[in-house]
């Protein structure tokens, strides 16, 4: 699957999973980690938890098999690293307090400052 394509993908099935405030970030010219960020929002640690089982059943039902996913203890937080697309699933007090908006477009600040 393309890049521009699964990213689609993801942010259709973050639509359909009810996930809140998705945010897609093109990092490409910030970093060769990953093409692009996607930040949504669950409303407790079971949405959190429940959007990220879910999108990882769809993603391998369309034989994409997450390189790494990753979580806290409390399902605060779950990243789902899809390769050219990495997902933070997050609770909004976890996502305001991590930034990661705020994060990587001062990132890109700093780069057009050197």
């Amino acid at each position: 699957m393309q890049t521009n394509e699964l990213l689609n993908t993801v942010l259709n099935d973050l639509s359909d999973l009810k996930a809140l405030n998705v945010n897609p970030l093109d990092v490409r010219h910030l970093t060769s980690i990953t093409d692009y960020m996607v930040i949504a929002s669950g409303t407790s640690s079971r949405h959190v938890h429940s959007i990220a089982d879910n999108l990882i059943h769809k993603m391998r039902a369309r034989a994409i098999i997450p390189n790494g996913i990753e979580n806290d203890s409390d399902d605060e937080w779950v990243l789902v690293d899809l390769g050219d697309v990495v997902v933070h699933i997050m609770q909004p007090r976890t996502r305001d307090f991590y930034n990661l908006e705020k994060l990587w477009s001062a990132s890109h600040k700093m780069l057009a400052l050197a």
